[in-house]
């Protein structure tokens, strides 16, 4: 075992330690996370009657399940998503401040943090991770100029609480292969064409790498995982983070033409198809009954790497991938933050229901502690509030979440407390010239304001075209002590204060 590895061991026992013993009733469920990449609310049939884009493995995991209308990724980017997502911590707490890890980043989660996977390691589930990491892992440093790609790959998922894992750091990263535990499969010795094929970042790759067999390798691999791991005699927690429909869009020649909104559209089928493929999964492997399903977005659409990006889909094809929001990936509107979210858990969850409570991805970690009776360390998942009484259709007269903060590319801040959402910065566009288009304004109705930030009612106005900045005072100053408290205290639940990773500039009218 590596140094880490051990060190890992050792802090996973400690929390093991503090936790009380496994909750006494029924088999624990087996949990499938699927989180789809650049995903919008409006691509996915059952949240939007108007899309372009079949999505019926999707329509049936609805029918089957809980469907959230008012679901939220913690960041309008990637990497600090999948960051919350497995540690109930907001990423703006720690060193990322903006955008996402570039290539050959070091390990952003970490190691003192628990993480779901360790959490459900120590409660007796064998872990596994399929799909996009890009959480930075312990990349040994060039050796003049080159990269020695025969070496183990330290801290990375394998140390965070998985079992195992397979996938691509990033699908267009280097290096340009596939990576298994701790190791590349295969020696990348050739350079990638960039500018072609879609390969847009230089780097090496396997030689006859192709961009377009990622998403079906891991379709295969989580299949086959589904069926070892249903006869291993332990409860499973799979991972699967796909590429899709990120950068690159290639769908294979099966699914091109399959719908009306070009490229992209056909992906998001190929997408569908393999959330298809793990719930036929289940089902031949006899444990379907008694798993939790979970299927939704890191973020909102994209409008800058591709060029039938959302608001070109939106003119060409009249496919709205945002569907009636406002915002895109990188955005503080709720387009670049609200996402598609649903839920099956046979007999524990209502089919065919919806659900309006406001959740975040933040919430797996506490959710998933509740469900197995797990009392969490008071260092642990800082962000994270159970929302379980939700996905069982409890009836409630308070929201679960007291608020949730909403992070942009470029670090914008915006808090959302019932009705309210309040932005921290004059505008809720991050997408720079590519971002919201004059003619989408003009067809929206959104006016230019001279305000320092932005204060909407979603319940009045669910397309933010009325900023009432001005007008409601008392309500900017209630969400921005909030938002400091949040901050200061280093959580935004209940219990002891924590220190961040940094400090936080969360208010950018003070710089």
């Amino acid at each position: 075992m590596t140094r880490h590895g051990f060190t890992f061991a050792l802090l996973v026992l400690a929390f093991v330690n503090a936790i009380p013993g496994r909750a006494a009733g029924p088999v624990k469920p087996n949990i499938v996370y699927i989180l789809a990449d650049d995903l919008g609310y409006g691509d996915v049939g059952c949240y939007n009657p108007a899309s372009k884009i079949p999505t019926p493995n999707l329509d049936r995991l609805t029918k089957e399940g809980v469907r959230f209308t008012d679901a939220h990724s913690p960041s309008a980017v990637c990497t600090p998503t999948r960051y919350a997502l497995l540690t109930g911590r907001y990423a703006w707490r720690s060193r990322l401040q903006r955008n996402v890890l570039g290539p050959y980043s070091q390990p952003l989660i970490a190691e003192k943090l628990l993480t779901v996977p360790a959490l459900l390691r120590a409660q007796g589930y064998a872990t596994a991770c399929i799909g996009k990491w890009h959480l930075g892992w312990g990349w040994p440093k060039p050796e003049d100029g080159k990269r020695d790609f025969t070496k183990p790959i330290p801290d990375g998922p394998t140390t965070r609480g998985f079992d195992s894992y397979f996938g691509t750091d990033v699908p267009n990263y280097p290096p340009y292969c596939f990576l298994e535990n701790d190791r590349t499969v295969g020696l990348p010795s050739e350079p990638a064409p960039v500018g072609k094929d879609m390969f847009n970042i230089a780097g090496l790759m396997l030689p006859d790498w192709k961009l377009g067999n990622v998403l079906p390798a891991l379709e295969k691999r989580a299949v086959e995982t589904i069926a070892k791991a249903a006869k291993g005699g332990k409860p499973f927690f799979l991972y699967l983070p796909l590429t899709s429909p990120h950068f690159p869009v290639v769908p294979t020649a099966e699914f091109q033409g399959k719908s009306r909104a070009g490229d992209y559209g056909d992906f998001v089928v190929q997408t569908d198809r393999v959330v298809g493929s793990v719930l036929d999964a289940l089902k031949k492997a006899g444990v379907e009954d008694n798993t939790l399903v979970i299927f939704t977005s890191d973020n909102g659409p994209e409008v800058v790497e591709i060029k039938n990006g959302a608001y070109d889909r939106l003119k060409d094809f009249g496919h709205s991938s945002m569907g009636a929001f406002r915002g895109t990936k990188r955005d503080a509107w709720e387009g670049g933050h609200r996402v598609p979210f649903l839920a099956r858990w046979p007999r524990k969850i209502q089919p065919d229901t919806t659900s309006a409570e406001t959740i975040c991805h933040v919430d797996l970690m506490a959710t998933l502690a509740a469900m197995l009776g797990v009392t969490l360390p008071v260092d642990a998942g800082v962000d994270s509030v159970n929302v379980l009484p939700a996905l069982l259709g409890e009836k409630r007269s308070a929201s679960l979440r007291e608020a949730t903060v909403h992070h942009s590319a470029q670090g914008k801040f915006a808090i959302r407390k019932g009705d309210w959402v309040l932005i921290l910065a004059p505008t809720g566009d991050d997408n720079g010239k590519r971002g919201e288009p004059a003619w989408f304004r003009q067809d929206r109705g959104y006016a230019a304001h001279a305000e320092p930030g932005e204060l909407y009612n979603l319940a009045a106005d669910p397309a933010q075209k009325t900023n009432r900045y001005a007008t409601e005072p008392a309500k900017v100053k209630e969400l921005s002590v909030l938002m400091e408290k949040y901050v200061i205290e280093g959580r935004s639940t209940p219990g002891p204060k924590q220190n961040n990773d940094v400090n936080v500039i969360w208010d950018h009218r003070r710089k």
